[in-house]
């Protein structure tokens, strides 16, 4: 069945939610095991989530920082980078945003990400690759696709999720570590049999599992996040082909991007460590992007 436009956005939108909220009862559930079999109970439930409000504030202020830190971006000008500019300031007032601040990766590699905790506070940043090799209707189509990020607050959602994964991680090494020594909470008499002995059996697989299982609906969240971006974006520009053709020129170029690592991969709109991407349908859920196959026939699919 074809979609249009805003049907797509609407279905995205749903997918998008319902991943979320189960990402949130998942995390819950496991920090309520970790605290249930060391004793801690309930209370392991409020510190986490004190724990994560904390990370999620110092990650709300200062992660654009330090992602284009990390990234070598440089700020770009308007007389050096005119199409850049203007394309983006046009877009913004097609779309009621703000300028956000506009930064420039010296790099042959195709590509670009967003970021910032608002579209008050947004930054979009390219490579000059990118610039040098689409033309100016290709570019509105990338430019749409991470402005449409800025305005999803895709940026601040995923800047979230990365806390409570690390959470998770670090719960589940805490747990495993104090029973490598023997320390099984403040109550260490209690009763080791019965629904005590199977909490902490299943509190093992959690702290063992549940690392794994949080990274891969991190992973679903930001590839459902690049198709939601990517039919905002043909919503904007009002032509999904000028994205369609980006995609292709972005993904046929085969040079990695120095400048990425691990951590801000799935920040970008076509993974930029070229190669890493895993193929078949089990390994495809550690994938940080949707094949841009499956994009590109989404697009082609809008009335």
């Amino acid at each position: 069945m074809m979609l249009n436009i805003y049907e797509q956005v609407d279905r995205n939108k749903r997918r998008s939610f319902l991943i979320m909220a189960l990402f949130v009862v998942f995390v819950t559930f496991v920090i309520y095991i970790l605290g249930q079999a060391s004793g801690y109970g309930s209370s392991w439930v409020g510190m986490g989530l004190i724990f994560s409000g904390l990370m999620s504030f110092s990650s709300y202020y200062w992660s654009d920082k330090i992602i284009l830190g990390i990234s070598g971006a440089k700020e770009a000008s308007k007389k050096e980078f005119f199409n850049f500019y203007t394309v983006t300031e046009n877009l913004c007032l097609a779309t009621d945003l703000p300028m956000p601040k506009l930064y420039v990766i010296d790099d042959s590699a195709p590509n670009a990400f967003a970021t910032g905790r608002d579209p008050q506070h947004a930054v979009v940043c390219a490579t000059t690759g990118l610039l040098d090799k689409l033309n100016r209707t290709e570019l509105e189509g990338v430019i749409g696709h991470e402005l449409s990020h800025v305005r999803n607050y895709d940026t601040r959602l995923m800047s979230v999720v990365a806390i409570l994964v690390g959470l998770v991680a670090l719960l589940g090494d805490w747990f495993l570590r104090s029973t490598r020594w023997g320390v099984r909470g403040r109550d260490r008499d209690r009763d080791e049999g019965g629904l005590g002995g199977l909490v902490f059996i299943l509190a093992i697989v959690m702290a063992l599992l549940a690392p794994v299982i949080a990274q891969l609906i991190q992973l679903a969240i930001s590839r459902r996040r690049e198709f939601f971006a990517d039919a905002s974006s043909a919503m904007i520009t009002k032509y999904p082909q000028g994205l369609i053709s980006a995609l292709r020129k972005i993904s046929a170029d085969r040079e990695p991007l120095e400048a990425a690592n691990r951590a801000t991969a799935h920040l970008y709109i076509v993974n930029p460590l070229k190669g890493e991407e895993f193929k078949g349908w089990l390994a495809s859920l550690f994938n940080t992007h949707p094949p841009v196959a499956e994009r590109i026939k989404a697009l082609e699919g809008l009335a």
